[in-house]
């Protein structure tokens, strides 16, 4: 089994790459000729997050966002002291890819678009941006619990819960940025110092990560744990 100081690197470096590719791709679609749109940030969100999580969940298990951790713990995957690791593991990957976009990326378009930070629609209230993060983030739980918890879960890596991004994505982007990641909001508003509606992404996510895992845990995959 690998060790607490593995699993934690694992999840630094992958909330990392996915939080770099996630907000990258926000900041180029403000350069001219960036064409791809809704489409293409949801896209390249699903990809990253796949292949993050792929090439993570044989070490730590591939969470790679505070509110899978939050499920997992509500459904007792993970022992409280290393979900709080855990939790500062993927902050500190996340702040780590926010300013590496900060220092790459031409300034003018970065700063045009927060360096990434999801924006809230001006038509949502907090109290519903809030909610779809947390009606989306369950969806994105279920995935994790439904294709890589279960112990007859399909054999896809983490293309189950990747994909599960580009359909959330393209619903929830519009309205709240569609984060359903603490994490991915997190990074780049320390860069970008924008906290303008962020408890929606902690409060939103966490939500909803905590009444899918015990769902799961309680009804679900009840019998599994009995077993």
């Amino acid at each position: 089994m690998p060790t607490l100081v593995q699993r934690l690197a694992a999840e630094a470096v992958g909330t990392f790459a996915f939080v770099l590719i996630g907000a990258g791709v926000v900041v180029t679609t403000a350069f001219p000729g960036a064409g791809f749109g809704l489409i293409g940030i949801a896209l390249a969100h699903a990809l990253a997050l796949s292949v993050m999580v792929t090439a993570t969940m044989r070490i730590s298990g591939g969470h790679l966002n505070p509110a899978v951790t939050a499920g997992l713990l509500a459904g007792r995957r993970i022992a409280p002291r290393d979900a709080a690791l855990y939790v500062a593991a993927q902050l500190a990957g996340a702040v780590a890819a926010g300013f590496l976009v900060k220092a790459l990326l031409p300034g003018g378009a970065a700063s045009v678009v927060g360096y990434g930070v999801p924006v809230i629609n001006g038509q949502i209230t907090l109290g519903k941006a809030i909610a779809i993060e947390a009606v989306l983030t369950f969806l994105l739980v279920t995935a994790v619990y439904g294709t890589a918890v279960a112990k007859n879960a399909p054999a896809v890596g983490g293309f189950g819960i990747g994909l599960t991004l580009f359909f959330t994505i393209l619903v929830g982007g519009p309205l709240t940025g569609a984060a359903l990641n603490p994490a991915r909001a997190f990074g780049p508003a320390v860069v970008a110092n924008a906290w303008t509606g962020h408890a929606a992404w902690w409060i939103g996510p966490v939500l909803g990560g905590l009444v899918a895992g015990l769902l799961w845990d309680r009804v679900l995959l009840k019998g599994e744990r009995e077993a």
